[in-house]
């Protein structure tokens, strides 16, 4: 019963909040029945849409939704000239609206019913079992014909070998040109009791940036795709969401069931700029704590890479390090 409510208060929040929402070019007329949709918000991203965009263009992604949050990078005109991106504005607090997740949740709500729906950053890539030979479409259409109606990926930080202002970032090259390398392991999992979602930390920004209070990290667990309808809710980021029977993504009996993984490409040359821009605002998770503990790591010119840092290869080599599993999915 308090998760009901629970969830029913995020409905209502994201309800009121719709409100501060402008639209810029809204195309969702243009939506079809089986359409797979990816929502998204987003500030000063201009760089990476270019990619981004075909990226998931070439995954199956047939509408993007996307919030813009007081960009003056240029990023939200150019979104708002593609034919198949709808775009609203809002200059409100990004921290105020629970990071972005009452917008999000309010488009969702409203236009995701029905859908399969790819809830993303804009440096955050969809990988999983089979996606360099199979659509998108084939994974969700195998995930109904399962009756499987949330499907989990594990946030990889990806970075580059050295410091990150070594190799530039330019506008619509693959950012993995760069930033191909991750850990293979340094990871801890526990079950969170209440929302029943597993809980993930660890990894390179916890070794170079939490070593000392490592609990303090960033969670990893991600459900960023999900067979949408309208009571749904998520609740912290894409980290969890109600009712609670979307967050059991893993197998209670101790097999395994299919997940993909996040390729994270936020550390690149843009990467300091970023924080620097992030921490001035404070608007993000526990008064930026995260971004104060970036930019002191950067000052010291902090490198992601070690010994046992692996290149990323492709989703077998994730199967083999028990990143990602195909569970059933053959």
């Amino acid at each position: 019963m308090r998760l009901r409510v629970r969830r029913q208060w995020l409905l209502g929040r994201a309800i009121r909040r719709r409100r501060r929402l402008r639209p810029l070019s809204v195309r969702t007329r243009r939506i079809r029945p089986n359409d797979i949709l990816l929502f998204m918000s987003m500030r000063n991203e201009k760089i990476r849409l270019p990619y981004f965009l075909d990226y998931y263009r070439r995954l199956g992604i047939q509408h993007f939704l996307v919030v813009d949050n007081g960009s003056d990078d240029g990023g939200a005109e150019y979104l708002a000239e593609q034919n198949d991106v709808s775009v609203w504005t809002t200059k409100a607090s990004y921290k105020d609206s629970r990071f972005g997740m009452d917008w999000i949740n309010w488009l969702l709500f409203r236009y995701g019913t029905g859908h399969w729906c790819l809830t993303v950053d804009p440096d955050e890539f969809l990988i999983y079992p089979h996606h360099d030979s199979r659509p998108l479409k084939a994974l969700t259409d195998w995930l109904d014909a399962s009756t499987i109606k949330s499907f989990s990926a594990m946030l990889l930080d990806m970075y580059p070998k050295g410091a990150l202002c070594q190799q530039t970032y330019d506008e619509g090259t693959d950012p993995f040109e760069i930033a191909s390398w991750f850990d293979p392991a340094n990871y801890t999992i526990r079950k969170n009791g209440e929302y029943g979602n597993l809980w993930i930390q660890g990894g390179p920004r916890s070794r170079a940036f939490f070593h000392g209070n490592p609990e303090k990290g960033p969670a990893l667990n991600k459900i960023p795709l999900v067979r949408w309808e309208r009571p749904y809710a998520y609740v912290s980021s894409t980290h969890m969401l109600l009712p609670r029977s979307l967050n059991v993504v893993y197998d209670e009996h101790g097999g395994e069931k299919a997940s993909g993984c996040l390729l994270h490409a936020k550390f690149l040359s843009t990467f300091a700029e970023k924080s620097a821009e992030e921490l001035k605002r404070r608007q993000h998770y526990a008064d930026s704590q995260e971004y104060m503990a970036y930019h002191s790591g950067l000052q010291d010119q902090q490198d992601f890479w070690c010994e046992e840092s692996r290149r990323y290869e492709d989703w077998r080599q994730l199967e083999d390090l028990g990143l990602i599993s195909k569970g059933n999915w053959a």
